[in-house]
């Protein structure tokens, strides 16, 4: 068979929609989550990550990734450990299996695997962390029973998910050690796939969330600084209609705010983009979970709903006011420019109307002393003829003064054609 021609990226493409596979949960288990970025203003170095990575690992002698790996699974001690590079971010999640003691529900002492210390040496801080107990078989009364000692009643989501296959429960709240908790009660039958999905789509769901909320102290720091710009920008414009404009100091004024605008924006995009996305994601993971109601509480769709989609709406509600104040400066900006140009307009028109008065005035003038030339080259012309033809005044029998007014009129005629010529090849 002939070889077909193939892009040499083919098999990454491929593979890259494989690169990141669901844990596989047999039964129950305790997991411990968390998710690392760097500190705000910092890039990520992928060799320091990678190096601290391999530091935990060599610590249990597990063996490593691939190069250049974006995912690992494997084996520390009596614990499963996933690991996932993600664009802003990097995640550990530890499963210990084995029944979770209800009693001592979400015990903190799993995050010993990732010792404190461990993890102070690593090129990032905390975002978020989890505890999730996930319980096999655990009747629904035994359940709620417990939910009371485990949650705060008042921020709950519980809900049964994927057609009754487990119900989740979590209250989205910082616990005393310091992390969210999460449960999953397992019913009886389902597979350990299915498990090991929900467990992804809890995670999924708290990092996003996490990650999302970034963007709401991005847009209240935007906030502030946008409300002054617009109340500078209102300013400039309510003085474009004033009949002392400077147009050069308001142009100034409006050249600084917009330029603060546009700084603003670049220091927003980002953020305000990736919480739009983060945000999408959360929503999407929630749906493929198709909640049911469990006992008449809020699922984890109507908690978002009414904790966590308000903070987006301010994102991109300070994300619609910088663009529009960004459109508004160019607004006032070409207002400006029309004034401007328009004021010009009327300069030149009265700079034009003054030259075409100097013209009719330089015109006449030029008339006057082309009419007074044609006097004075005539009077010296009738003088140079009456001196030569002065001496046959005598044998023709007339005097002077006849010979001179005789001589008058062709010679001014002639001086006038003469005039007249030139000026007609001068403005030619």
């Amino acid at each position: 068979m002939n070889t077909i021609p193939t892009l040499s990226q083919r098999n990454r493409l491929a593979n890259e929609l494989h690169a990141r596979p669901f844990p596989v949960i047999d039964g129950a288990g305790q997991v411990a989550f968390v998710a690392l970025m760097p500190e705000p203003g910092q890039f990520r170095d992928p060799e320091a990550e990678r190096a601290h990575l391999l530091d935990l690992l060599d610590t249990y002698g597990a063996t490593h990734p691939q190069p250049g790996a974006k995912h690992y699974f494997g084996t520390i001690g009596r614990h499963q450990l996933k690991w996932e590079s993600h664009s802003e971010f990097v995640t550990f999640t530890l499963i210990s299996h084995g029944q979770p003691d209800p009693d001592r529900a979400f015990d903190p002492k799993l995050f010993d695997v990732l010792s404190a210390e461990w993890l102070a040496k690593g090129p990032y801080v905390r975002v978020t962390s989890a505890l999730i107990d996930i319980h096999y078989g655990l009747a629904a009364d035994d359940l709620v029973q417990h939910l009371g000692h485990w949650f705060v009643h008042e921020s709950l989501a519980i809900s049964d998910v994927l057609d009754q296959s487990a119900t989740i429960a979590g209250d989205f709240r910082i616990d005393d050690a310091g992390h969210m908790r999460f449960a999953i009660s397992v019913a009886p039958g389902t597979g350990p796939a299915r498990t090991g999905r929900i467990l992804q789509r809890i995670c999924e769901i708290e990092t996003y969330k996490a990650m999302a909320m970034l963007g709401l102290f991005a847009a209240k720091e935007a906030g502030a600084d946008l409300s002054k710009l617009d109340d500078e920008l209102a300013h400039i414009t309510r003085s474009l209609n004033a009949p002392d404009m400077d147009a050069e100091q308001v142009l100034g004024k409006l050249m600084a705010v917009s330029s603060r605008l546009e700084a603003l924006e670049a220091e927003t995009s980002y953020r305000f983009g990736a919480t739009a996305a983060y945000e999408r994601i959360v929503h999407q993971r929630i749906d493929v979970l198709r909640e049911a109601r469990f006992g008449g509480r809020q699922t984890f769709a109507e908690f978002m709903m009414r904790r966590f989609d308000p903070a987006m709406r301010t994102v991109a509600s300070v994300a619609q006011r910088i663009e529009a104040a960004t459109k508004r400066a160019g607004r006032a900006a070409e207002l400006l420019r029309t004034q401007v140009e328009v004021a010009r307009s009327a300069q030149n028109q009265a700079l034009l109307q003054s030259m075409d008065q100097r013209a009719d005035a330089a015109l006449r003038l030029q008339q006057t002393v082309e009419g007074l030339s044609v006097v004075a080259i005539s009077y010296y012309a009738i003088s140079i003829a009456g001196y030569l033809l002065y001496p046959m005044a005598g044998p023709l029998g007339i005097s002077r003064g006849w010979m001179m007014a005789a001589l008058t009129l062709p010679i001014v005629g002639l001086v006038w054609l003469a005039v007249r010529r030139i000026r007609r090849r001068i403005h030619r």
